[in-house]
């Protein structure tokens, strides 16, 4: 698939997402997901933390000082495309941590993360990404966004396939994770996945290494949720390895123009990076006196 073509099948999927597909099984195993959240997500804890619109297509997951809350989805997925709009707790935020993640949920899990780290009003917020395989993490990544997360909805996704692992906000990809020979061991391979969400207070940690706690005469804090849209794999018996997880399948994201990307996209994936990137684990030589072998693999 040449460059133009790259370029206007992500512009297809993103439209998609827009404008909220519908429900659609394809063979019984790859679906995408419409915007009524309680069709397709079940609150994990604090039920009446979690505040509904009208019409079931935005949520919000609130913390307050007796708790925070969280959802997940019904079904799980082994690779695919998953997006959700986000708008994050606006103010003093310092101590809340917004995570939108997907994890198997086993006890050695595999895990992909988004996790929103607030801060005190007028300092950004910190997005931190990070990965666990067969229970093993320490891949943390923190970088501060272009703009107020807090203000508007903005995207958030992951593209997931038998290639590489790619974290988008908006359009921008912000990082790669390549599964090679090399890489295999730290590659999310093995496991299906839900997709979650929570709000929760992280001020042991989260807001400059726990010294900023939350202010919580600020509270309720509140991150909104709308348009989410997932088109991927879906696996509904761990007995049967459906086929769309195992080989080269017809829908896009494991196609050859989703395998690596495009020249644009790594141009703005490396303005992304060399401009907002606070914390890299792979140079953090007082953790790794030798970077793990994903650090040492391009982008191609």
């Amino acid at each position: 698939m040449d460059y133009r073509k790259t370029q206007l099948f992500f512009a297809a999927v993103l439209f998609a997402v827009a404008f909220q597909w519908r429900d659609a099984v394809v063979g019984g195993t790859t679906t995408t997901i419409s915007s009524i959240f309680a069709e397709h997500f079940e609150i994990m804890w604090a039920e009446d933390h979690v505040w509904s619109s009208p019409d079931g297509r935005m949520w919000n997951l609130v913390l307050d000082e007796k708790s925070g809350s969280g959802f997940q989805s019904k079904r799980k997925f082994k690779y695919g495309w998953f997006s959700m709009k986000l708008k994050l707790v606006a103010g003093d935020s310092a101590g809340v941590v917004t995570a939108y993640y997907l994890s198997s949920n086993t006890e050695k899990r595999d895990e992909i993360d988004f996790e929103f780290l607030g801060n005190r009003s007028g300092q950004p917020y910190m997005l931190q990404t990070n990965m666990y395989v067969n229970g093993i993490g320490g891949r943390e990544q923190r970088m501060n966004l272009w703009f107020d997360p807090a203000e508007d909805f903005h995207t958030y996704s992951i593209l997931w396939n038998r290639h590489h692992l790619v974290f988008y906000v908006d359009q921008v990809a912000i990082r790669i994770h390549r599964n090679t020979p090399e890489t295999r061991s730290m590659y999310p391979s093995e496991q299906p996945m839900y997709v979650f969400s929570s709000i929760w207070n992280g001020d042991g940690w989260a807001t400059r290494g726990g010294l900023e706690k939350i202010n919580w005469s600020g509270a309720p804090f509140v991150s909104t949720y709308e348009k989410f849209h997932v088109d991927a794999c879906e696996w509904t018996d761990t007995s049967i390895v459906p086929p769309c997880a195992t080989t080269t399948s017809k829908h896009w994201w494991d196609q050859h123009g989703a395998w690596s990307l495009s020249q644009s996209q790594k141009d703005s994936y490396a303005w992304a990076t060399s401009k907002f990137m606070q914390y890299n684990y792979c140079t953090d030589k007082g953790r790794y006196a030798i970077p793990p072998p994903e650090c040492m693999v391009g982008l191609d």
